[in-house]
């Protein structure tokens, strides 16, 4: 194992350039300005190409076609930037191009509080553009769970040949401490699929029901179409209303039929516990502090902690709304999880302590909040 020292924003861009990251183009944005920055410091050593382009729209751009020519591809930003990289996400999930995509969330809407802490983006990274799709969206709590959780973003978007969305909040892009990170030998990095046979065989688009599209690289003699249309077997546009059917159904079926590879969580002493709360992110290190302190009194608290928000955790939490009759949400939002956890579990019945003033949840305000039971 390795010991640094580092925030979480430099932690990702670590991650990414030692799991095969080889391509960052953006646009700098507080609080995620430091992942572009970590980038274009170290790319340079991993014979990479970073690019700071004049917009975020041109950052995600030249980051999707960096995807298409066969780079591991990266962009980062916050939550007005990704708003403008709407249309071309779209383009990424229509088209299954790979790419992760960091959002180190702050206050909105709009330009909202560029400096302080949020967790206003959630159902943004659900349906960050328009039209039928299933997008995945993880989610650290710790800054080594921000490096390793940037490997598996790398790793998904490769296998299911989707855009990936790692969600940091202000409060752990900017916290430094220090981290324990795995050794560079014992790093578990996914390839894209490539089609081998003959050129005039290949179909990237003609995939099972449960399958992602096999996209070879640009320039390497597999003619194919790119295009924000819908298409058929060769990528080019055509309006077959089975082939659109069939399509956009697989767009969610290559994420559904896999959860159980893509949906993670922790639970934290809930074994025994008689009150459980729901957190993520930074959120749950006040509420681990809390738990502990709460303990001390003897009252028995526990913590369920989504990793992978979309698509959620669905059984699991169906488990925690059919055993706990005592259930606290917290977020630095005004409930954008919690509507989730009330579908799955057909509960509204849960005491919230919600925040989007840009200030932290303290473990003092979740301590208050669970005496009122």
């Amino acid at each position: 194992m390795r010991e640094v020292i580092a925030t979480g924003n430099m932690l990702v861009a670590r991650a990414a350039v030692e799991c095969g990251c080889n391509f960052f183009g953006g646009y700098p944005i507080t609080p995620s300005s430091e992942v572009a920055h970590e980038m274009s410091r170290l790319l340079p050593q991993y014979n990479g190409t970073f690019i700071q382009m004049e917009d975020e729209i041109s950052g995600i751009s030249v980051a999707l076609g960096a995807s298409m020519s066969g780079a591991k591809a990266m962009t980062a930003s916050s939550g007005p930037g990704i708003s403008l990289k709407s249309e071309q996400i779209g383009l990424g999930f229509i088209a299954e191009i790979p790419l992760v995509i960091v959002n180190v969330m702050r206050g909105g809407p709009s330009t909202g509080l560029p400096t302080r802490v949020a967790q206003g983006d959630i159902l943004q990274s659900r349906n960050p553009t328009h039209g039928d799709y299933q997008s995945i969206s993880l989610c650290p709590g710790s800054l080594e769970e921000v490096y390793s959780e940037t490997v598996r973003a790398f790793n998904l978007a490769m296998k299911f040949m989707t855009p990936v969305f790692l969600l940091l909040d202000e409060t752990l892009g900017h916290m430094q401490a220090k981290a324990v990170l795995p050794e560079l030998k014992d790093l578990k990095t996914e390839k894209r699929a490539e089609f081998n046979g003959d050129p005039k065989d290949y179909l990237p688009y003609q995939a099972d029901a449960d399958k992602p599209a096999v996209l070879n690289k640009f320039f390497t003699g597999y003619h194919y179409h790119i295009t924000g249309l819908h298409h058929g077997p060769t990528g080019f546009p055509t309006e077959d209303g089975k082939i659109v059917d069939y399509s956009i159904k697989r767009l969610f079926n290559k994420i559904n039929a896999h959860k159980d590879e893509i949906v993670k969580y922790e639970e934290y002493k809930l074994d025994d516990a008689e009150i459980c709360i729901i957190a993520y992110g930074s959120v749950s290190r006040s509420v681990k502090t809390a738990i502990e302190k709460l303990r001390e009194e003897g009252i028995k608290v526990g913590l369920f902690r989504p990793i992978t928000l979309w698509p959620s955790p669905e059984k699991e939490l169906k488990k925690i709304g059919g055993k706990f009759k005592k259930i606290l949400v917290t977020e630095l939002n005004l409930g954008q999880y919690l509507g989730e956890i009330q579908r799955v579990t057909l509960r509204d019945d849960f005491k919230t302590l919600l925040k989007a003033n840009g200030r932290p949840i303290s473990p003092t305000e979740i301590i208050e909040k669970v005496k009122e039971f």
